[in-house]
């Protein structure tokens, strides 16, 4: 059962300072006397607790940071029934990082959630607060290993639905299953997140583009991609014989089935109307279409451009552009190319 311990935080929680000694001669007396307080087996767990926060404070206060992690350490160590624990080791950790050392604090949040019981404390402003969810909070910004990271991500979303946005921590666990390689749990978070009513609107910090990213990549695993190659060269030399007999029908074929794009070389490939589709045949119907014998020199090992030319008298140049096709999800089709889209007019 959860505990509810007033406290003044530190940080995000905090450490409730001791008054300031007037040197520190008299703080290290003043620590002395209050350890031997401790041993008066009379005092409550109020009492206890006070004392403990009162010579914890005191150390904080002088930054002399070795010895309040020795204090803290040493007493859970040699206390385990202590009810307050947690926060023993919450402080620890916040110590650790004040002073920079990530490492050893993301080991005392890990340690309080597989270890202790969550604790819940009051801030200055008397809001509760959860121990394991400021521990988690915490691990999701300092671990750097995609495998803990899913565990804080889900453990956030599972135990504390409330106070999280689920719809950007769905996205942000997606990610890390990218990271890890579980691309079957990618997906499945992926759709999860594009079913939150706010997905389309959210703004994730770091991913402008979260919405569009998850709704390609959701819509390319449900497409059939039968339109893809194996090759660059297939690709290019399928379009071209497509080209030369003016076979619309075989050319539309070719044309991605997925977020497929026609816009000029200003415009924003998620703008509403640069994925408006259309036949080639309108556009081929009695013109006579050419292009260049090579890739333009702009291609690079993953994407590529073609320059065609005698499309319309309004926009005579097209660049039609290929990419290689990023879907480790199915190794079968990863690293495959497509014909992605269309930039309308000569490159900038």
């Amino acid at each position: 059962m959860k505990k509810t311990l007033f406290v003044f935080v530190f940080l995000l929680l905090g450490f409730c300072c001791f008054a300031r000694s007037s040197s520190r001669t008299d703080s290290r007396d003043l620590q002395k006397q209050l350890l031997e307080l401790m041993k008066d087996d009379t005092l409550g767990d109020a009492s206890h607790w006070a004392i403990l926060k009162k010579i914890a404070g005191s150390l904080r206060a002088e930054k002399d940071y070795n010895s309040l992690i020795v204090f803290l350490t040493d007493y859970v160590e040699r206390n385990p029934e202590d009810q307050y624990n947690a926060y023993w080791l919450l402080m620890t950790a916040y110590v650790y990082l004040e002073d920079n050392a990530e490492k050893m604090a993301e080991y005392y949040f890990d340690r309080i959630l597989k270890n202790y019981n969550d604790l819940m404390i009051k801030d200055d402003h008397g809001k509760e607060q959860s121990v394991h969810f400021l521990c988690l909070q915490h691990l999701i910004r300092i671990s750097k290993t995609p495998r803990n990271r899913v565990l804080y991500f889900n453990a956030l979303i599972n135990r504390f639905p409330a106070d999280v946005n689920k719809t950007e921590l769905y996205y942000r666990l997606a990610k890390e299953y990218e990271k890890e390689g579980s691309w079957d749990q990618a997906i499945k978070t992926y759709k999860l997140f594009l079913s939150q009513d706010d997905a389309s609107t959210i703004r994730i910090a770091g991913d402008a583009d979260a919405y569009s990213y998850a709704k390609q990549l959701i819509d390319f695993s449900n497409s059939k991609k039968d339109w893809t190659f194996e090759t660059l060269e297939a690709l290019e030399r399928a379009v071209k014989q497509a080209l030369v007999s003016y076979n619309s029908k075989t050319l539309d074929s070719y044309k991605s089935k997925v977020n497929f794009f026609a816009m000029s070389w200003k415009q924003d490939e998620n703008s509403s109307n640069a994925t408006e589709n259309f036949s080639m045949k309108s556009f081929m119907h009695g013109n006579r279409i050419h292009f260049n014998d090579d890739l333009d020199a702009s291609s690079t090992p993953n994407e590529a451009y073609l320059r065609t030319w005698g499309w319309s008298v309004y926009i005579n140049v097209w660049y039609l552009y290929f990419r290689k096709v990023n879907f480790p999800a199915d190794p079968e089709i990863h690293g495959r190319w497509e014909w992605a889209g269309i930039y309308f007019g000569e490159k900038l």
